[in-house]
């Protein structure tokens, strides 16, 4: 069990507020319930952009819950009913009249577990890309330039075109994941638990990873493991029964 005292460097949101001029993401009173079972408690916070803010706590406590309530994803979820405001970009991403997939778009997540498509390692990359009209050289650029930052380009730049992701290991799998999220440049980046079910090899490499990616992106990360939260992101928020 490692102890709280790893995070103590470490912004909270009650030590160190974010200004609505620094976030990317304001939540604002945010509730939300399982059919009549309520998961979320008055959740109001600010993801700073261009930072890893880690969202860590017991199972079961809300985490992801929070985290897809961020792109949407639980609207996917029957019975889900939502309550409260998510800004991102000064714009409430609940609002009747925003389309969910649009949002979804914009903001790019990656899951606990690899979820390559039955594909070549080219068209998992291609397909977001494919979905916003790029076609010819742009296309395959910014394929090798998504791969290049995922750290998976040197590994797979001689077989890229005719193997499927399907045949990477898990962690070569879940950076091939991370380089179709990022292909689209997508402002935010969603990640929930990318490194639970890889060996320790394959976590250590993920990590340095994401500590990269703050260059370009703000990262939303949620994490079980509070060494790697302590020593990643540069904020970390702590949930407990569905209250931040």
């Amino acid at each position: 069990m490692v102890s709280l005292e790893l995070l103590k460097d470490h912004e909270t949101v009650r030590s160190a507020p974010v200004s609505e001029a620094e976030a990317l993401v304001d939540v604002r009173r945010l509730n939300l319930w399982y059919g009549k079972k309520q998961a979320l408690y008055d959740i109001s916070v600010r993801f700073p952009r261009n930072q890893i803010t880690a969202i860590i706590g017991p199972s079961g406590c809300g985490k992801s819950t929070l985290l897809r309530s961020l792109n949407r994803m639980n609207d996917l979820i029957p019975g889900v009913r939502v309550e409260g405001e998510v800004l991102y970009e000064g714009v409430n991403i609940y609002d009747p009249r925003v389309d969910p997939v649009a949002v979804r778009r914009q903001i790019g997540m990656v899951f606990q577990k690899p979820n390559p498509f039955p594909k070549t390692i080219f068209e998992n990359v291609a397909f977001g890309l494919r979905l916003m009209g790029v076609k010819g050289s742009e296309l395959e650029d910014r394929v090798v330039e998504a791969l290049k930052r995922a750290a998976l380009w040197n590994e797979v730049q001689d077989r890229f075109k005719k193997e499927s992701g399907l045949r990477l290991s898990g962690g070569q799998q879940q950076r091939l994941c991370i380089a179709r999220a990022i292909a689209v440049e997508p402002p935010l980046l969603l990640m929930d638990e990318p490194t639970s079910a890889l060996d320790p090899i394959a976590t250590q490499a993920i990590a340095d990873l994401i500590a990269e990616l703050k260059r370009r992106y703000t990262v939303v990360i949620v994490t079980h493991n509070m060494q790697q939260a302590a020593r990643i992101s540069d904020r970390t928020l702590f949930m407990h029964l569905g209250v931040l």
